[in-house]
């Protein structure tokens, strides 16, 4: 083997990777679950003592110097489908930014014009707003200028004047939609933070106007939808001085230290009481306080700084500062909001924190900012001032923020600024202080530059944040979905036991079919699955049940990899080759038709993984991984298992046989190809009957991906009929399509309607989860509950559809040509383009044709990736063959691809049939034992491995016969009908010796 040096070094290298990062994943969990053994209390687990134990930990070191902050940020983490919590898709109001640029102009025209737009987008839901208001006010107001509408004072610094084109005009508000979205994902991004949960997830959707989030554990859905649609509230506010605020902190200061004197454990004292014991509980009997004074070497007092010189010390340990560590922030909040707290300090007092943390000797503080509020709690200024900001340079170089107010906000600015002068006034978005400059002087015109330590970022971010309160960009929930943690933890046995399951059968399988071989491909396969989590965790992927297929397929695909080279090896031992040479040759032999399926699954992993979202691209890249590590493990690492156990041994034990298959598959003699036209017709009718059924039962059974809508999953206590549950609800839906059927267990019901699909916003999820507990209530008996909820809105479920369908196309495209580039002939690929197209009309049809016997599965986002499986899937067979033909073609230069067709279709059979029972083994177990979230899934795969092996055999080589054979026929002047079977090997050179 070349380069064996360098693939041993590699392989190294990946292992101890590997290793380091699913060992980090083992400490993450054992904390968690310390976490969890502490704060459980008769038998029930207090989510609050849960969060301290874990906050009490998070910057301790738990496994060599890193932390639990380290450890947990680099673990292998569990998707929301396995751990309960949230996921959410926003979108930006395009509509809003648009208004707010034409200062809510009521110009007849523009009002008639934005009306249309809102109107075209109801109809064309993918197409830019932007656009169709282009398009609606060329139709309503033929050459007028929007120019006329949009030159005003806030958007003179954009550069629109009355000379501006409408495509000048366009093309301005395109930047500020997209600057709106920059503001808003970092918006949502601090606001995330405020959830407590870990590891949240937060994305912009590419191309799109769109934000995704995940919040994993989330058990308040209410309160995240408030807090995400919520507008942006920017504020400037004064700031108390610290000689202002001091007497107030010495006065709590006293009531502190007489409540401890006295031994009183009331709630003032609750956040220290509760850490003190958290510590106790970690091993630690030492107080927080005695901790803390340890750290400071006693409280001295300075005048400058108040808390340092009190009881407060105990919480709050700024250095230079009033503040505190991130880790103690929590208690600090708990001390604050105390009825002894608000009692000392004056109402017009309150203490807000900065939005990012400082570091000070190793250690992240966060800074209180002693804030003033006016009688009637408004602040002195609003973000609805600022007409632009943006990130700038001083005289000196460096960073600094521009801003420009309108004129209003110019008069108010000048006020404020002259009665501050040396004073502090803060710029508070959300309740975070994100910059406190001190006033130099008066300023007037509302021009401002806000100069301090900034690096380049840091300006850019304030000035997004001055940005964030001049316009009104509200977002929308267009998609989202809450999975209960109990129906989680069902996912997670569920796919726990089907993985075993799977990877169990496979192994007992290699090893009867292989024998000692089988062995090596079963360690092989092991270390694979190895490789495979430990680079999801090394890439901080979160694992789900759509990963775990891909899991399961990955599975598949190590194993049909060392099927084969193992067949391969066969053949040659067959033909009388020492071990040796017939396993340097049966891996060299098989090395680019492995090399072909992976790179046509790799095709398949990337645009599943670029055009996918959520599910779909989790199971995208598990399986681009696995396309790596199966490569690695199946061609190099099973052959350095191999070459080391045959090496100077004569008469190696090793085996590629058994008693069982030693002569299974052998002297095949079937006439395939002659039977394409009977494959023809039958395929043809299959397709024909199951879309006339699709029409009869009223279109594609769509899930809510593609045709928007709500679900929820119910469980009641005992079982209840589906029908009787559908007919409850249709009244309270008002007649909108509904669908309710069993999900798993009879006990267990999934509900589907479309009533209010169209309506995105808070009102109508409101509305309709009200309608659904009304119709739920004539089943109170059976006490219903609402396990997790879906929703996708119909723009998205458009976008999902379009997606969907450029995937499939992406696809074909991709594979027709790298076949033209690998095989040189663009009949190989139109036939392979072909017969995936083939697969992909079966499965669909298959569809209706299984509703008709009771087997009623949803077409969503899980059956397009389970399609392009099956392509993949299929495509690999396909290569499998096309490099035996091409084989014999070179090695046999006087026959044609005729002569050559059959011999090539049955000498790969073994390999075809083997590698197809065990990729069905695995999915006929995930079907089983996958749980009911895959279950459309894994039977769309059971019968795309039918058809796809079908395919290969009857479709793609055929359709090539039929064209490229008949051309070479008439070239040779040979019947293009004749064809050889394995009965003729003998003519064929072979070169084996």
């Amino acid at each position: 083997m070349r380069n064996k040096n360098l693939i041993i070094t590699l392989t190294v290298i990946v292992t101890a990777l590997c290793a380091y990062f699913l060992t980090l994943t083992f400490i993450s969990r054992g904390v968690q679950q310390k976490a969890v053994n502490y704060a459980t209390r008769s038998g029930r687990v207090d989510q609050n003592l849960r969060q301290h134990y874990l906050d009490s930990v998070w910057r301790a070191p738990v496994f060599g110097p890193l932390t639990y902050r380290d450890v947990r940020e680099k673990e292998l983490g569990l998707g929301l489908d396995l751990k309960g919590g949230m996921h959410v898709t926003l979108e930006i109001s395009p509509v809003e930014i648009v208004r707010a640029m034409a200062n809510n102009s009521k110009d007849p025209k523009f009002v008639q014009a934005m009306q249309k737009a809102q109107e075209l987008q109801k109809t064309n839901p993918t197409t830019q707003f932007t656009a169709l208001f282009a398009q609606s006010f060329r139709e309503v107001a033929p050459g007028d200028k929007l120019a006329r509408i949009f030159a005003n004072t806030t958007n003179k610094s954009r550069g629109l004047t009355y000379n501006s084109t409408n495509e000048q005009v366009i093309a301005a508000i395109d930047k500020e939609e997209e600057e709106a979205i920059d503001r808003s994902f970092n918006i949502l991004r601090t606001r995330v933070d405020k959830f407590g949960v870990n590891q949240p997830t937060i994305q912009r959707v590419k191309g799109t106007g769109r934000i995704q989030i995940e919040l994993p554990g989330v058990d308040n859905p209410e309160r995240v939808r408030k807090l995400l649609q919520g507008q942006a509230k920017l504020e400037f506010w004064e700031v108390w001085r610290t000689d202002e605020f001091a007497p107030y902190f010495n006065q709590l200061n006293e009531v502190l230290t007489a409540q401890e004197a006295a031994g009183k454990a009331t709630g003032t004292a609750a956040a220290t009481t509760d850490t003190a014991a958290t510590a106790t509980a970690a091993g630690d009997s030492t107080s927080l306080a005695a901790q803390l004074a340890k750290k400071k070497d006693a409280a001295k007092a300075d005048s400058a700084n108040p808390a340092q010189s009190s009881q407060l010390a105990r919480l709050f340990t700024m250095p230079g500062g009033l503040g505190a560590n991130l880790r103690d922030t929590a208690r600090v909040n708990a001390l604050l909001h105390s009825p002894e707290v608000r009692a000392v300090l004056p109402p017009n007092l309150t203490l807000l924190w900065d939005v990012k943390p400082t570091t000070i000797d190793g250690q992240e503080y966060l800074q209180l900012n002693a804030i003033r509020k006016t009688r009637e709690g408004v602040a002195p200024m609003g973000g609805d001032v600022v007409s632009d900001a943006r990130q700038d340079y001083d005289q000196g170089g460096r960073p600094e923020v521009s801003m420009q107010m309108n004129p209003a906000g110019a008069r108010k600015w000048q006020r404020l600024t002259a009665s501050n002068i040396g004073r502090q006034v803060a710029i508070v978005l959300d309740d975070y202080v994100y910059s406190a400059p001190v006033v130099q002087s008066e300023i007037a015109g509302g021009n401002s530059s806000i100069s301090g330590n900034f690096s380049i970022e840091e300006a850019q971010d304030l000035a997004n944040v001055l940005k964030a309160g001049k316009l009104p960009a509200p977002t929308r929930i267009v998609e989202e979905a809450v999975v209960g943690p109990s129906l989680g933890q069902e996912a997670i046995n569920q796919g726990l036991y089907s993985t075993l399951a799977g990877l169990v059968i496979i192994m007992i399988f290699m090893a009867v079919y292989y024998g000692r071989a089988g062995l090596v491909a079963d360690a092989s396969l092991l270390f694979n699955m190895f490789l495979v989590m430990g680079v999801l965790a090394q890439f901080g992927t979160a694992l789900t049940l759509p990963g775990i297929a891909g899991l399961l397929l990955v599975i598949a695909a190590s194993v049909d990899a060392n099927v084969l080279i193992f067949e391969r090896i066969r053949e040659e031992l067959n033909h009388g080759l020492q071990l040796k040479d017939a396993i340097n040759k049966g891996y060299s032999r098989a090395f680019s038709a492995i090399f072909d399926s992976n790179v046509t699954t790799l095709i398949i992993a990337i645009i599943l993984g670029f055009f996918g979202t959520g599910p779909v691209q989790n199971f995208a890249i598990t399986l681009g991984i696995g396309v790596f590590t199966s490569f690695l493990s199946a061609v190099y690492v099973s052959r350095l298992i191999i070459e080391f156990l045959t090496k100077d041994k004569e008469n190696s034990k090793i085996q590629f046989s058994t008693a069982l298959s030693r002569n299974l598959f052998q002297n095949l003699n079937f006439d395939i190809v002659g039977k394409r036209k009977l494959a023809y017709i039958g395929s043809t009718i299959f397709i024909v009957i199951g879309f006339v059924l699709m029409a009869v039962q009223g279109g594609p059974n769509l899930g809510v991906d593609f045709r928007g809508g709500r679900s929820y999953v119910v469980d009641f206590s005992k079982n209840v009929a589906a029908d009787e549950v559908r007919t409850a609800l249709l009244e309270n839906f008002s007649g909108a399509g509904t669908e309710v059927k069993t999900y798993g267990a009879n006990n267990r019901l999934r509900i589907t309607t479309g009533y209010l699909a169209d309506d995105e916003s808070l009102v109508a999820d409101q509305k309709v989860r009200t309608a659904l507990d009304q119709g739920l209530q004539k089943f109170s008996a059976a006490t219903p509950e609402v396990k997790s909820t879906s929703k996708v809105g119909a723009t998205i479920a458009d976008d999902i559809k379009k997606t969907s369908v450029l995937s499939l196309g992406l696809t074909l495209l991709g594979i027709f040509v790298y076949v033209l580039l690998r095989f040189e002939k663009w009949q190989y690929s139109m036939a392979a383009v072909i017969a995936l197209f083939h697969d992909a009309l079966l499965v669909i049809a298959a569809y209706p044709i299984a509703r008709l016997f009771g087997l009623n599965y949803e077409m969503d986002q899980i059956f397009v990736a389970a399609v392009l499986t099956i392509i993949g899937f299929s495509m690999n067979d396909t290569v499998v063959i096309y490099d035996r033909i091409r084989e014999y073609l070179r090695e046999n230069k006087h026959l044609t691809f005729a002569q050559v067709a059959n011999p090539a279709l049955n000498s790969t059979f073994s390999r075809t049939m083997i590698t197809f029972t065990t990729v069905f083994l695995v999915v006929a177990v995930l079907f089983f034992f996958g749980g009911e979230t895959l279950r459309s899934f894994s039977f769309a795969m059971m019968i795309g491995m039918v058809f796809g092996t079908y395919s290969s055999l009857f479709i793609a080589t055929p359709i090539i016969l039929d064209t490229y054979g008949r051309k070479e026929a008439r070239e040779r002047g040979v019947d293009h009908t004749t064809t050889i079977t394995d009965t003729d090997a003998p003519k064929l050179n072979t070169t084996h010796a």
